[in-house]
């Protein structure tokens, strides 16, 4: 079965770091992945398990006030950035961040509507929701995830995504 699109109940915060891990699994060099949601909504913590999956054993935080945190993980580098702070999109310009996105790094964007119209196309874009009526876990409240994949990469990667026996879907 083809499809574009997955939504999954995230009870706790360990399930929305095995959904990174899942994502991990199954990435393409060089893709862009668009990460929304409102303040708290586990996108940082989605960024962690996925570096985690991929092999990072350092510090993973949000790059809420550096703008983007690199980690070289297995010879491929992520870029993880978070314009949560702009207050135009033009400062996306400014700080001068294209080069990031013309390689083959992984690039994680928190707060993309921040920077556009001037990022390039997510291959696939995650929204993160607290959502009531998910059954939470002992780590507080469910998260809901829709996962869409906007291109072949995003596509294949989502395939893999769902495949995995570990995510409840919605």
């Amino acid at each position: 079965m083809h499809t574009d699109h997955l939504t999954l109940a995230l009870p706790d915060e360990a399930d929305t770091l095995v959904l990174g891990g899942a994502i991990a699994a199954h990435l393409a060099p060089g893709m862009v992945i668009w990460l929304e949601g409102e303040l708290g909504a586990g996108k940082t913590t989605l960024v962690r398990g996925l570096l985690r999956a991929a092999g990072e054993t350092g510090p993973v935080k949000s790059p809420t006030y550096a703008l983007v945190e690199v980690h070289v993980v297995s010879g491929l580098n992520f870029y993880h950035f978070d314009f949560y702070r702009f207050d135009q999109a033009e400062e996306y310009l400014d700080a001068g961040l294209d080069e990031y996105f013309s390689g083959s790094g992984v690039c994680l964007v928190e707060w993309p509507d921040k920077a556009a119209p001037y990022l390039p196309p997510a291959d696939m874009r995650i929204e993160l929701h607290v959502a009531s009526g998910v059954e939470s876990g002992p780590g507080g409240e469910g998260r809901r995830a829709r996962i869409i994949a906007a291109s072949d990469k995003g596509r294949t990667c989502l395939a893999g995504v769902m495949s995995s026996s570990s995510l409840r879907q919605a």
